[in-house]
C-alpha cells in the first residue's frame, strides 16, 4: 500500500494509530494471561496496518463493541474492528468484511424451543449484549420476542441463567464455550444471522483514507495473513470472508 505524508497524517492526527479494540468479543480479541495486554486477531491486523504506513501502533482497549464504535465515531480512535451494521455507519466509514462470524442462540436443555424460528413469539425474552451487533440486528428484525440486553456480550449467558430468560444470543463460538463449562444448555441448530466482521474509521478522514484501508482489508484477506491470525491465535468457527467485489470503473 502507497502512502504518503497526507495519508499518513489523515490516519495519525495524533502521530499514532489509536486502534479501537472490542474484547467483548473473543474471536477477535482478549487479554494475554503472561502480559495482560491485548491480543488476537484484531490486533494483529492493527499492528500490520500500523507498519505499513510507518507508524507507532497505540491500542484503546474497550469491553463492548458499542464504547469501541462510540470511539472511532467520535475520533478518539483512529481505526476499529466490528460487525457492518446500518446502524453504525453515521460515523463510520466501513471496508468489506475480512471475518465471517455465526450468531447463533442458547436455550437449556429443557426449552421447547428447537429451530432459530420458533424464538420469535410473544411471551419470549432473548437476552443480547447492549449495543453489540446481535442487539442491533435483533432490535430490527424481532416483532413479538423481547429483547433483554445485558451490559456485554460476555456477560450474555450469565444475564440469561439470572434473568430466567427463554434465549441468549451471540457468537456462536462463545455461546458454545459457556454451554460445554456449564451443562444444561444446547444451541439451536443453524444461525440466526451471519456477522460481517470489517475495520472502519472516521468518516470525516475522508474518500482516499477509506480507500487505503480498504485496500489493507482485501490485502491480508489475499495473503492469507487473516486466515494465519485465525490459526495462530486458535480461533475456530469463523472464516475468511472472500474478495470484495471490484468497484466499477
Amino acid at each position: 500500500m502507497p502512502t504518503d505524508s497526507a495519508l499518513r497524517d489523515a490516519f495519525t492526527p495524533t502521530g499514532r494509530l489509536r486502534a479501537s479494540i472490542n474484547l467483548g468479543n473473543p474471536i477477535l480479541a482478549g487479554i494475554d494471561p503472561a502480559t495482560g495486554a491485548p491480543c488476537g486477531v484484531s490486533v494483529d491486523l492493527a499492528g500490520a496496518f500500523a507498519q505499513q504506513l510507518g507508524v507507532p501502533l497505540e491500542l484503546v482497549a474497550f469491553d463492548t463493541a458499542a464504547k469501541s464504535v462510540q470511539a472511532v465515531t467520535d475520533e478518539q480512535a483512529d481505526i476499529g474492528f466490528f460487525a457492518i451494521d446500518p446502524a453504525r455507519g453515521a460515523g463510520i466509514a466501513f471496508t468489506a468484511p475480512y471475518l465471517l462470524i455465526e450468531g447463533c442462540y442458547l436455550v437449556r436443555d429443557a426449552s421447547p424451543l428447537q429451530a432459530n424460528e420458533e424464538v420469535d413469539a410473544g411471551g419470549r425474552s432473548v437476552v443480547v449484549g447492549q449495543g453489540s451487533a446481535y442487539d442491533l440486528f435483533l432490535t430490527r428484525e424481532l416483532k413479538q420476542a423481547t429483547l433483554v440486553r445485558a451490559p456485554s456480550s460476555p456477560a450474555v449467558v450469565e444475564t440469561f441463567l439470572a434473568s430466567g430468560s427463554d434465549v441468549a444470543a451471540g457468537v456462536k463460538q462463545q455461546l458454545q464455550a459457556e454451554a460445554q463449562r456449564l451443562g444444561g444448555l444446547r444451541l439451536l441448530g443453524g444461525r440466526f444471522m451471519v456477522i460481517q466482521q470489517a475495520m472502519g474509521l472516521p468518516k470525516g478522514r475522508g474518500p482516499a483514507a477509506a480507500a487505503a484501508l480498504a485496500g489493507f482489508v482485501e490485502s491480508v484477506k489475499a495473503s492469507g495473513f487473516v486466515a494465519e491470525a485465525l490459526a495462530r491465535h486458535g480461533v475456530a468457527g469463523a472464516s475468511v470472508a472472500p474478495a470484495a467485489p471490484l468497484s466499477p470503473r
